[in-house]
């Protein structure tokens, strides 16, 4: 007696429909389908999250978060200039560089590189390649004329640690005019000795090598306190390019700004178009699956039109009615969020062992570290794409029964039991 009216005639309509077998197949699916779409769209959230995630702490602990680099002449007092750029608030570390892309050629094998010079202690802060050295050591790099290669590299020329490689880089003069008098320029020959490898995953592997920073200067024409850019990593990976520009802007001179979102930007943005695809996919196989409860109550009101019949001569309200019926459908949407919801934090919590224990049954790899850069299906649960699923669901299961619950409204005693 405690119960409101219409909770209690919901409850009474919903274990009374248990003992009806095609109204109870009916009302079940419905259930079922809204717990799977709800399941499945948290389990999807989940690997999207994870997929931004494995994107700021893997790839770009590689990749640079942002880049200033000199348009005209290089940057001197690349010294000073790194001091300042630490510290702004929002950079965490600064780091000299020099690049080119080249050659590299070991007997008859060439293999298309970029080479870049770093200062082998400053670029640890801003660069996480100190890691992924699976032969060798970083710190080697410090050698005179030692260079450090991808693996992708490596398996190209045929490399291990010890051999000796021949670079082949482009003449670069500080003088336009002279290196426009001269049509065919001759490369630029030097010999290193391949001091570690690492390997990273995807595209990286195959294009990068690393030289010291003072090996670059001279094979390139820069004095000892000159530098072509500057290498920022920032707290905000989402940030770095208003980062950069508020950094290039304190500059007296002329520099490109480049951030991690030109470069490689299409994967976020990529993950995000697959985000919002399939939660919109997702949402439509949920409101397929709420709106069965319009046939499920449809076929309730039909059949307790002497009951409502009998409740309007006793004097019950047509919102009491109404709100009975919305009970008795909404009951559905609650269970199906409920079961969908705990399935699909539990999966999306194991969703990386699950995926590995079937790659291992299977014996099948869904991700290649040699085409993406990581070699497994990452996963992040977050407490608010939960709550925004489970909203979206009940919102939609409400909406389903108001056609229905109004229906019931409508029903004429007068008809009806003159009928009986």
């Amino acid at each position: 007696m405690l119960k409101p009216l219409s909770v209690f005639i919901g409850l009474r309509y919903v274990r009374s429909r248990q003992n009806q077998g095609f109204s109870s197949f009916i009302s079940a699916s419905s259930t079922i389908g809204i717990a799977i779409g709800v399941m499945v769209l948290i389990v999807v959230l989940s690997a999207m999250n994870g997929f931004e995630r494995a994107l700021a702490q893997h790839l770009l602990s590689i990749v640079p978060h942002g880049e200033v680099i000199a348009v005209n002449d290089p940057i001197d007092n690349w010294q000073e200039n790194v001091a300042k750029m630490q510290k702004h608030p929002n950079i965490d570390a600064a780091a000299p560089f020099i690049k080119t892309q080249g050659m590299m050629q070991r007997g008859s094998e060439l293999k298309g590189v970029e080479v870049r010079g770093v200062n082998v202690q400053l670029e640890q802060q801003v660069s996480a390649i100190s890691r992924y050295m699976t032969e060798g050591k970083w710190q080697d790099l410090q050698q005179e004329n030692a260079i450090v290669v991808g693996a992708g590299i490596a398996r190209k020329l045929s490399l291990k640690v010890g051999d000796k490689v021949q670079l082949l880089l482009p003449p670069i003069s500080k003088n336009n005019n002279n290196s426009a008098k001269q049509q065919f320029p001759v490369p630029i020959k030097q010999h290193a000795n391949v001091v570690g490898i690492f390997k990273f995953g995807g595209t990286v592997d195959d294009t990068q090598s690393y030289i010291n920073l003072a090996m670059a200067g001279q094979l390139l024409g820069y004095q000892a306190d000159e530098v072509q850019g500057i290498r920022l990593a920032v707290s905000d990976v989402f940030s770095a390019p208003q980062i950069v520009r508020d950094v290039a802007f304190n500059f007296d001179f002329y520099v490109y700004m480049i951030d991690w979102t030109r470069s490689h930007g299409h994967l976020f943005n990529d993950i995000q178009l697959v985000r919002m695809v399939m939660f919109i996919v997702l949402v439509l196989v949920i409101a397929v699956a709420s709106f069965n409860i319009v046939s499920t109550l449809i076929m309730a009101v039909n059949e307790k039109k002497s009951d409502i019949a009998i409740l309007k001569t006793m004097g019950a309200k047509p919102s009491t009615i109404m709100t009975s019926f919305m009970f008795q459908g909404l009951m559905n949407g609650i269970i199906g969020c409920f079961l969908g919801a705990c399935l699909g934090v539990l999966i999306s919590l194991n969703l990386t062992d699950i995926i590995r224990a079937i790659e291992s049954a299977l014996s099948v790899q869904f991700l290649s570290a040699d085409v993406y850069f990581i070699d497994y299906l990452p996963t992040v649960l977050r407490q608010q794409d939960v709550i925004n699923t489970v909203v979206t669901a009940l919102i939609m299961s409400l909406v389903a029964t108001i056609y229905p619950a109004w229906r019931a409204t409508k029903v004429e005693p007068a008809q009806v039991l003159g009928q009986a």
